[in-house]
Formats: C-alpha cells, sequence, structure tokens
C-alpha cells in the first residue's frame, strides 16, 4: 500500500491512529441488498425444507442445490465476467456468506466452492486452465474442493508428505498421498492440491475426480456440519496432466497462505449470519415458552441473554464490513493478481481478527441459544441443536483460532520490523506519555469512548512493547503473553468499530451496544493486564505498569442493566437481530 495512504487505512494501522470513517451495513447500495434477498430466500425455500434430510445423510442433495445457486448468480459473484461469473466487491461474497450461514453443512459447502475451492484458479489459473473450469464452477454444473490438510500435517501446512513426480514421459505429474478433512469431497469434480515436487517444492495442483489413482475414503463421522461431505482424498500416483500445475512450481505456500485470508474474513462474516439465526431462534422460543405463567421472554436473565448475544453480534457484524470495505477500497481499480493479493494481504491481521471474533460470537450465541432453549435445546427436533453442533468445527477451520491469535500479533510485529508501520517509534513514545498523569476530560458525543478505545490500544501496545523488550526474538515462545496480546487487540478491534459505526449511524440503538461492549471490554482487559504484566515486568516497575492498566480501563458506571433491557425489547420486537429505523446524530 502507498506510503501516503492514511495511517488508519492501512492494516494494523487501527492500532496508531483513530478512524475517519468506516463502511458499515448501512452504506449497502441496491446490489448488495439485491443478492442478499436473494440468497435469503434461496435459503428459506431450497435448503431449510431439506436440511435435515441432509444432515442425516442424504449429501446428495448439495449438488442440484450448488447447481441453482449457479443459476440465481450468487455461485459466482467473485468470478469474472468473462469466465462466467459476475466480478463483484469482496463486500456482496461477505453478505452471501453471511446469509448462507443458517443452513450449517451446507454452507460449508457453498463457502468451500465458492472461496478456497475456486478462487484459488481466480488469482493464479493460467487463461487456459480459467476458460476449460472457472465457467463450470460459477454455473455450478461442477463443484469444487481444497486439499491442503494431511493426516500428519494440519496447522503445520508445508510439513505435507504427499509428492509429485515427474512422469518418465514428462506429460504428467503422479501425486502419492493422503489429504484429509477434503470439504465437498464426495462430490466435487476439481481439487486444488498441495503436494511437493520431488518431495521438496511446494506445489498447487488441478486434480479432476476422474483422473486416474484418485479415490476417496468413506464419509468421516462427525460432531456437526453433517450435511456436507468430508473425506479423504487418496493420490495413488494419480496422473495429473503438467498444464494442471496452478501457478508456480515451489511457490505453493504463495496460494496456500493467500487464500487462508479470504476464509477468514469469510468465517466472520459466517460468524454473523449464524449468530443472528441463533440469537432469531431464541427471541421466537423466549416469546412463546411460558414457566410461572409468562413468557420466558419477560424474565430479566432471559433478556439478558438476548441483549449479550445481540450486542456481540452487532460488533462483529460491524468489524467484518468496516475490513471488507477496507479490502475493496484497497483492491478497487486494481488488475493483475499481485495487485489484488497485496491489497487483500494488506488486512491480514484484520483477517485474523474476524476469524477469530465471528467463529466465537457464533459459538456464544448458540450455545445461549440452547440454554435459552431449556431440555428442549438439546433435542434434534429443536434447530438450535443442530447450529450448536455447526458451530464447533468454525474455531478450528483455517487455522485454529489459537493459530490466529499467535498470528495477529506476529503480523503486526513483522510489519514493524519491515517499516511498514511505525509501530517501535509509537511504543516508544508511549513509555514516555504514560508516566505523565492526564487530567483532559473528554467532551462532545462519543468523546468518552473513543477516548477509552485510544486507551485500550495503549495498553495493548505497552504490554506488546514490553514483552518485546524482554523476550526479544524469543518472545515466540511466550505463547501466553501472544495469546493475551492477541486478545487484546480483537477486543478493541471490535469495540472501536461499534463505536465508530455507532457514531456515524447515530442510530440509539448501536450506541446501546457499542457501549456495553465496551465497557465489558475495559472489565476483561484489565483482568488480562494484571495476569500479564507480572511475566514482563517486576519490582516498582511492575507497580507502575499495573496503575496505568488501571489508569487505561478506568470505566465510568451506568446502567448496564437498563440498557441491556432496552436492546432486549428491541431483539424480541423484532423477532432477532433488530433493525432500528432512526438515526440521532451523535
Amino acid at each position: 500500500m502507498a506510503e501516503n495512504t492514511a495511517l488508519w487505512r492501512r492494516g494494523g494501522g487501527w492500532l496508531l491512529e483513530s478512524p475517519q470513517e468506516i463502511y458499515c451495513p448501512e452504506d449497502f447500495d441496491d446490489t448488495i441488498k439485491t443478492l442478499a434477498e436473494i440468497t435469503r430466500t434461496f435459503v428459506e425455500r431450497d435448503v431449510l425444507p431439506v436440511l435435515d434430510r441432509m444432515d442425516q445423510g442424504e449429501l446428495e442433495l448439495n449438488v442440484p442445490l450448488i447447481q441453482k445457486l449457479g443459476e440465481l448468480g450468487p455461485l459466482g459473484a467473485e468470478v469474472p465476467e468473462e469466465y462466467g461469473g459476475l466480478d463483484l466487491p469482496k463486500v456482496v461474497g461477505a453478505v452471501i456468506t453471511e446469509e448462507m450461514a443458517p443452513t450449517g453443512g451446507f454452507a460449508v459447502t457453498y463457502g468451500a466452492h465458492t472461496g478456497i475451492g475456486t478462487l484459488p484458479l481466480v488469482y493464479w489459473g493460467t487463461e487456459e486452465q480459467k476458460k476449460k473450469y472457472l465457467p463450470k464452477l460459477a454455473s455450478g454444473e461442477w463443484i469444487a474442493a481444497y486439499a491442503l490438510s494431511e493426516p500428519g500435517s494440519g496447522s503445520d501446512a508445508l510439513g505435507a508428505r504427499t509428492r509429485a513426480t515427474l512422469s518418465a514421459d514428462g506429460r504428467h505429474y503422479l501425486l502419492n498421498g493422503t489429504k484429509q478433512f477434503i470439504s465437498n469431497s464426495g462430490f466435487a469434480n476439481l481439487f486444488t492440491v498441495f503436494a511437493k515436487v520431488d518431495g521438496e517444492h511446494f506445489t498447487a495442483f488441478l486434480v479432476e475426480r476422474d483422473f486416474p489413482g484418485v479415490s476417496l475414503g468413506p464419509e468421516e463421522k462427525k460432531m456437526g456440519i453433517k450435511a456436507s461431505s468430508t473425506r479423504q482424498l487418496i493420490l495413488q500416483n494419480a496422473q495429473v496432466p503438467v498444464e494442471n500445475v496452478l501457478g508456480e512450481i515451489g511457490k505453493g505456500h504463495r496460494i496456500a497462505f493467500n487464500i487462508l485470508n479470504f476464509g477468514r474474513y469469510k468465517l466472520g462474516a459466517g460468524g454473523v449470519g449464524a449468530a443472528k439465526h441463533a440469537l432469531a431462534l431464541s427471541a421466537t422460543y423466549a416469546k412463546e415458552r411460558r414457566q410461572f405463567g409468562r413468557p420466558i421472554a419477560s424474565f430479566g436473565a432471559i433478556q439478558q441473554k438476548l441483549a449479550e448475544m445481540a450486542t456481540r453480534t452487532y460488533v462483529t457484524e460491524s468489524a467484518v464490513y468496516r475490513t471488507v470495505g477496507l479490502i475493496d477500497e484497497a483492491i478497487a481499480g486494481k488488475t493483475g493478481t499481485d495487485a489484488i493479493l497485496a491489497g487483500i494481504q494488506e488486512y491480514a491481521v484484520e483477517c485474523s481478527i474476524l476469524k477469530v471474533l465471528g467463529t466465537e460470537t457464533m459459538d456464544y450465541a448458540v450455545d445461549e441459544g440452547v440454554q435459552i432453549h431449556g431440555g428442549y435445546g438439546f433435542l434434534q427436533d429443536f434447530p438450535i441443536e443442530r447450529a450448536y453442533r455447526d458451530s464447533r468445527v468454525q474455531r478450528i477451520f483455517e487455522g485454529t483460532n489459537e493459530i490466529n491469535r499467535l498470528l495477529i500479533p506476529e503480523m503486526l510485529f513483522r510489519r514493524a520490523l519491515k517499516g511498514e508501520l511505525p509501530l517501535m517509534e509509537a511504543a516508544g513514545r508511549l513509555q514516555e506519555e504514560l508516566l505523565e498523569p492526564d487530567f483532559d476530560e473528554p467532551e462532545g458525543p462519543w468523546a468518552r469512548e473513543e477516548a477509552q478505545v485510544a486507551n485500550l490500544k495503549k495498553l495493548a501496545l505497552m504490554i506488546a512493547g514490553l514483552a518485546v523488550q524482554k523476550f526479544g526474538t524469543a518472545i515466540e515462545e511466550e505463547q501466553e503473553v501472544l495469546l493475551t496480546i492477541g486478545d487484546l487487540l480483537i477486543d478493541t478491534y471490535a469495540a472501536e468499530s461499534g463505536v465508530a459505526r455507532a457514531r456515524k449511524t447515530g442510530l440509539p440503538l448501536w450506541g446501546d451496544m457499542a457501549r456495553l461492549y465496551l465497557d465489558a471490554v475495559l472489565g476483561k482487559a484489565l483482568l488480562a493486564a494484571t495476569g500479564v504484566l507480572p511475566r514482563v515486568a517486576e519490582g516498582d516497575d511492575l507497580s507502575m505498569y499495573l496503575s496505568v492498566a488501571r489508569r487505561l480501563t478506568r470505566r465510568e458506571p451506568f446502567d448496564r442493566i437498563g440498557v441491556q433491557r432496552e436492546v432486549a425489547a428491541a431483539v424480541l420486537a423484532a423477532g432477532g437481530y433488530p433493525q432500528p429505523a432512526a438515526s440521532r446524530a451523535g
């Protein structure tokens, strides 16, 4: 990204500079709204009525559903027009992913096909490869899959043992190995497979299902997403034409790691959709279920749960579309794979944040949803049970949440060392600033909240700076410290996104939820700081930094219960995630 780009628009720059504006759902244009409605109607009319059958093993039903999506248009949203797609902005793909989320296992089928299955070909395919395969994928005639993981290599993708050897006549690569946890494998026609040429050069290949030497294991017996197909892909001297090498030999890591960013922000969007679905199921049930002579929705304990579910969903939604808006802005008008990927790679930190935030918001919402349903939530007769099972794997997809938590500070450190972000300079200035008492009281609408967000950033920078100062390059071994910093950064980005959206839209309900979340984050941050500071400081320094942490996380008391009841009332009135109708400046 250009050096003259405003710091807050650059990946990780929000840690040093507050955003002047953010993109949010209130900015959606008619095209986005239309495709969202098309997808929502498709989900309600075509998928949900057969989802139980798919969940019970009729996986072949995925195929006609994908084909219908191809006819409707959403399947080709991110495929170039010349290959049968719509070539729409990334925000459209995120919105479609959100709308698809209530379908659980089928959402995995869709996501694996349109994301990690198709996009490697879009960005790294030759012209001949694109002409051959992309029209089939955009129309739903063919279904795509992505084969990276192996029985012995999951998070350590480059440790793959699958080998590729050039045939004696030079016409084929012979692939040998087993790929594990392959979504869509039961009905996929085209696999993006990673193997090491001559056992050394990590490379991607386009492998058709009918190539000689390609076979599949049985369906895995999964906890959730049972409506999707997950099998091993078995390669025994699989004959792959040399023209089906995807990208460059030995450069497969560029595809594997870059494509993860697409998957991560879409998992964030899917988390928003699944959380909204859980909230709708829970609000509807709470209004209908009566105990002690009245609906359980009238009880404060239930209202508190609904309010917290809505609040977390709101800030996650705000963070997702803030980020995707920045990505679209970065790649607008760009041509060529390198330029587009550079625009997306710019926000790799934020993509990891969204992955963790979205999947854990989803998990929280479905868990509380089951609790609101009580014993009925444990029965398969109620869709919240399936939502609970389907959610769990999301924290494992596209790098576990632990991996992503570690990556967030590590990627920021690397950006600083490359001179892409002035983090070290900011940390140095901060050390002096924190020793000076601050008696200024924020004035004006949202000034207090913005100051609190700024203080959270200072706290994260302080702890990160102390950790780097103490451990140097050995900080990679201090995973507990890195995890804490990662959590601080995730919470801060989410809180800032919620505040910025509320300020921009002037919607009172958004403001209520932004303040609820920020208040909770401040309390959580103090606890985290208290736990980690003794690891990076000692003696008088420790006492001083603990004092600073308490100052930076200072909270202003307000009636949380009253505000939560107002949010819950809005949820119950809407029968799910509320859609405020009125705005109020400031």
